[in-house]
């Protein structure tokens, strides 16, 4: 009899006990489900894809999705042979007999033929009186793989201004910010082109710093955009060759240069330490970007798909670049462009590559990652 009476009781503290395992598993996956949930929901422009993959990277699974991507990206090497399939539309090409800003030579490929167009300047945006307030050329990087074009978008710092802003959750979440998280409206009359920036600030080694907000603490030796009040920017190894003074209003680090005195740096298929990020991403094969200054102080946007860390520093070097830095890397982050303000009407956007996946209003509306954007002086 007293068998019989404890069998039931063990069920029924079985059962209490499973339900209660259920309750706490169950209120377990609520904070995260809301975090995700809220991850999909915050304001600022983004893909399904990119939110989630980055709720992902903020709740401690970069290292999995860094596998993941190094996995993807190192499998599928470009074709060896074959014609370039994304090139720029050609502008106004540079004048023959020399142009103000010094223009810099393309060093194309020395054992390839030179294709029409390849390694030319052209002008990509003009202002009143047809002056010239962006260059652009295309070239190929890569002997292995011929198909591979890199474009780059020379910016004259004689007659354009750079400006840096931040997004809604980079370089952190939340951070106010008095111009909005766009490109401002009082600058739109005078937009040439707005790019992106560099790694979320949590991967990118580095900090970020305006005179309106000290967002992230900024790191000794990283590579650093530094940006001053007439809106002139160096390109740098901070507290190196380039240092904070009562001029500078901005700065943006992203990693360590990849170009320095107009040479490309030792190491960057080894990314020792990490010092380009994370462990064998250094071989992916994918969209990368890069910002540079040359020999005259112009900037110079590099970018284009299929391209190792190491393709990319050798298309910045061939583009003039003698101080240079990684910015962003994948499709869903690299993106620059040209903007043609139209009076009181909407801008007119059009890519540096026509292959550039992000929207053509990016950077006009609310974005979550921050973003450079030039006007003119």
């Amino acid at each position: 009899m007293k068998h019989s009476l404890t069998r039931p009781a063990r069920k029924i503290r079985r059962r209490r006990r499973i339900q209660w395992i259920a309750l706490i598993l169950c209120a377990l996956l609520v904070v995260p489900a809301v975090s995700y949930v809220r991850a999909l929901l915050y304001p600022g422009n983004a893909s399904f894809a990119v939110r989630s993959v980055e709720w992902i990277r903020d709740h401690g699974g970069g290292k999995l999705i860094d596998t993941i991507e190094t996995w993807r990206y190192s499998r599928h090497a470009p074709p060896t042979t074959g014609t370039p399939q994304d090139i720029p539309s050609a502008g106004q090409p540079a004048p023959t007999g020399g142009d103000p800003i010094g223009l810099p030579v393309i060093r194309t490929l020395p054992t390839v033929k030179t294709l029409a167009h390849e390694g030319v300047w052209s002008a990509a945006r003009q202002g009143p009186q047809r002056r010239t307030l962006l260059w652009t050329t295309w070239f190929r990087p890569d002997p292995a793989h011929l198909p591979v074009t890199a474009a780059a978008a020379l910016i004259p710092q004689t007659v354009d201004s750079l400006r840096l802003m931040p997004g809604t959750r980079e370089p952190v979440v939340g951070m106010a910010s008095r111009d909005g998280y766009s490109v401002p409206a009082d600058a739109r009359s005078r937009l040439v082109a707005v790019f992106n920036a560099g790694f979320k600030t949590a991967d990118s080694h580095g900090g970020w710093w305006t005179t309106e907000s000290a967002a992230v603490p900024l790191v000794d030796g990283r590579a650093s955009v530094v940006i001053d009040r007439s809106g002139v920017a160096r390109i740098g190894a901070w507290n190196q060759t380039v240092r904070m003074s009562l001029d500078v209003v901005a700065v943006r680090q992203n990693l360590d240069l990849v170009i320095s005195d107009g040479k490309v740096v030792d190491g960057l298929s080894g990314n020792w330490q990490g010092r380009w990020g994370s462990a064998r991403s250094q071989f992916q094969y994918t969209w990368r970007s890069g910002l540079g200054t040359d020999a005259r102080g112009n900037l110079i946007y590099v970018a284009g798909n299929g391209l190792t860390l190491a393709t990319l520093a050798a298309a910045m070097h061939q583009a003039g670049i003698r101080e240079g830095m990684e910015l962003d890397i994948h499709s869903a982050m690299v993106s620059f462009d040209i903007e043609q303000p139209t009076g009181n009407g909407p801008m007119t956007s059009r890519r540096l590559l026509q292959s550039m996946t992000s929207p053509s209003d990016r950077y006009l509306i609310d974005d979550q990652r921050d973003f450079f954007y030039v006007v003119t002086r």
